[in-house]
């Protein structure tokens, strides 16, 4: 098939729909508005429900119900939307219904602005909702990304019955690229697990609600035994210039990108500069850091929001190496120009005492 030129928040949805999704039911909300649209558009001509709720409530509470029949589905919002959604995310996870959820990030706390933003990293990665569950969470950082990976969403989501959740800034929601998408869809097919109306199904239940203390416990132990699967076999992340890195930028989404200009740069100056960007952001890539680690003389994290992302880094590395941080926030997105100064900044710093001699004579 051809490439498509398209918008990230629409690629979502030709993706979902290939992907056996029948139902979507969301609250249109900026940056993520488009991706209702096109589910309004195209969702029936596939044979599925489009159905705009009243509120974010509503709609995650829409999604358990159909969830519970069998039907892939999704929804989608940004920031306030999902905090809305975060009681119903907690209770899918609880029963182990599989979702697919995409948050385009805006600016906050509250109402914020409508920029380009990350500071959704704590409420989805950390999970908002009650309880001690985890929802897997996927950064894509191009529009092909988001058509690729809402298909392993869907994947992953049946797979390990939890909600999956696809978290993007909204550049990469919004910014019109090329895309292909497989030439085969998935058929739609009915879990045995579901409550399906039929004499087969009489018997599922579907339920989070667990009276007795050790019922509980044995559920949560249950849960908590997928998300060490999860953690041992799910993990991405993308590493390019890794294998001599001395600096290793950490970010991801639109910020990846950046970085990997700036690493290309960096390098063309002798400078030795790696990117590491995680594609999952749970199971966040732990193992890639530490490993790389072991010849990295520092890494630095760059985000769009106060600092979320690089607790994780710096809980990863436990000390081992030294963790810088850049930010912009509010809509404002970290420039070539400035993470260029940090990485020459920490190549002066953290260079051997005969070369930092050598770089300074050849400034005088």
């Amino acid at each position: 098939m051809r490439k498509q030129l398209m918008k990230g928040n629409e690629a979502i949805v030709r993706s979902a729909i290939l992907s056996g999704c029948r139902g979507f039911y969301g609250y249109p909300i900026t940056p993520a508005s488009e991706i209702t649209e096109a589910a309004a558009l195209y969702m029936p001509r596939a044979g599925g429900v489009f159905l705009q709720a009243e509120s974010e409530v509503a709609a995650i509470n829409m999604l358990y119900g159909a969830s519970s029949a069998g039907v892939r589905v999704m929804t989608a919002s940004s920031g306030p939307g999902i905090s809305l959604m975060q009681e119903g995310i907690s209770y899918m996870a609880g029963a182990e219904l599989p979702c697919v959820i995409a948050d385009i990030m805006r600016g906050g706390p509250g109402l914020g602005n409508l920029g380009s933003e990350q500071g959704d990293y704590h409420q989805v990665v950390k999970g908002g909702g009650n309880g001690n569950y985890r929802t897997i969470v996927l950064a894509p950082h191009s529009a092909q990304e988001m058509a690729d990976l809402t298909a392993l969403a869907f994947e992953l989501a049946d797979r390990y019955r939890n909600p999956v959740v696809l978290l993007a800034d909204g550049f990469v929601g919004q910014m019109m690229e090329p895309v292909e998408f497989p030439l085969q869809a998935i058929a739609p097919r009915l879990p045995e697990w579901a409550v399906a109306g039929t004499a087969k199904s009489r018997g599922n239940m579907i339920t989070s609600l667990h009276m007795e203390y050790n019922d509980l416990e044995a559920h949560l132990r249950k849960l908590e035994s997928k998300y060490q699967s999860a953690e041992r076999n799910e993990t991405r992340a993308e590493e390019w210039f890794t294998e001599d890195a001395e600096i290793v930028l950490v970010g991801y989404g639109i910020v990846g990108r950046i970085l990997k200009a700036v690493t290309a740069e960096a390098r063309a100056m002798g400078i030795r500069a790696g990117l590491l960007r995680p594609i999952t952001l749970y199971p966040f890539p732990k193992a890639h850091l530490q490993r790389l680690a072991r010849r990295a003389r520092v890494f630095a994290v760059v985000e769009m929001s106060n600092g979320q992302m690089v607790e994780d880094v710096r809980l990863a590395l436990n000390g081992a190496r030294p963790v810088e941080f850049l930010n912009r926030m509010g809509g404002n997105v970290p420039s070539h120009e400035e993470v260029l100064a940090l990485v020459r900044t920490l190549a002066l710093e953290t260079a051997p005492a005969a070369k930092r001699e050598e770089e300074r004579m050849a400034h005088v």
